[in-house]
């Protein structure tokens, strides 16, 4: 039977043949805790210890109510990788269990790698950072445009494109979100500058100062106000049709910038024709 995640991404029904089950279907049985390894496409990257700490607590005194759920690691390895429940697998360990109680699931690489993502993209418990990397990672897994991971995941394509703009910023500012030290209009905010060392430079302003999102926001207008702007060559000798193609041309690139493509464009006005040049890079940002 083919898990919900596999129906969606459209990953194919494993064959049952040649396997040796050791164990049946949602059964629970007691696995060590020393043996389980985390989710390698765990998208949280900053577990609260004092959360866990609690989770410990409350676990202690009404048990693991809910098990956690693994696979056994490839062929030639030993041991069991985490699929769901990292946060009650850290608390087991906190608790210093032995065993904890768990089921064996048969997932290939991408169906874990999807349930972990997806798992944790629907709890809504993640930082915008740590979303728009579960994200990428989806995109990379199954070869998806950002339109058709959308449809999949029931967004809109603008919410993933948006979230996924904010991984271009420098990595000292993805991780002031992470930390929760920014939030992310603040982050957001930070993008319409564009240049790296502008940005880290206001960040650290940002922080010293604890600017609010208003304040950020003036800060940047000012800046670009006093940032001077790159002219874009003049249509010299144009007809009207060829303005209008040229200004068709130009808002295309910026509706293909704004679905989160980092597109790279250079104009120059030849004698005899106008040029226009467009990088657009092999892979997601």
């Amino acid at each position: 039977m083919l898990h919900p995640f596999s129906r969606i991404f459209g990953i194919g029904e494993k064959s049952d043949e040649g396997l040796e089950t050791e164990y049946l279907p949602d059964e629970i049985i007691q696995i060590p805790v020393k043996q389980i390894e985390p989710n390698r496409y765990q998208p949280r990257s900053v577990f609260n210890k004092e959360k866990i700490e609690e989770l410990a607590q409350t676990i202690h005194t009404h048990g693991l109510i809910q098990p956690i759920v693994v696979r056994k690691i490839e062929q030639g390895q030993s041991g069991y990788e985490l699929i769901a429940g990292e946060r009650r697998w850290r608390a087991a360990q906190f608790l210093e269990w032995e065993n904890v109680p768990a089921i064996i699931r048969d997932m290939s690489e991408a169906e874990t790698a999807s349930v972990a993502l997806i798992e944790n993209l629907q709890r809504e418990e993640l930082t915008v950072i740590e979303e728009a990397r579960a994200y990428g990672r989806l995109l990379e897994i199954h070869g998806l445009t950002q339109e058709a991971l959308a449809q999949r995941l029931g967004k809109s394509q603008s919410t993933i494109a948006n979230k996924m703009r904010l991984l271009k910023l420098p990595e000292p500012i993805q991780q002031a979100v992470l930390e929760k030290k920014i939030t992310e209009r603040h982050a957001r905010a930070l993008i319409g500058l564009k240049d790296p060392d502008i940005q880290l430079k206001l960040l650290a302003e940002i922080l010293e100062r604890d600017l609010n999102v208003k304040q950020t926001e003036e800060k940047i207008i000012k800046i670009l106000e006093n940032k001077p702007k790159k002219k874009k060559p003049k249509l010299k000798g144009f007809n009207k049709d060829m303005r209008i193609a040229m200004n068709t041309i130009r808002q295309s690139l910026n509706m293909v910038s704004d679905t989160g493509i980092d597109l790279e464009t250079d104009e120059q006005d030849h004698e005899d024709y106008y040029q226009i040049t467009i990088k657009i890079p092999k892979k997601k940002s």
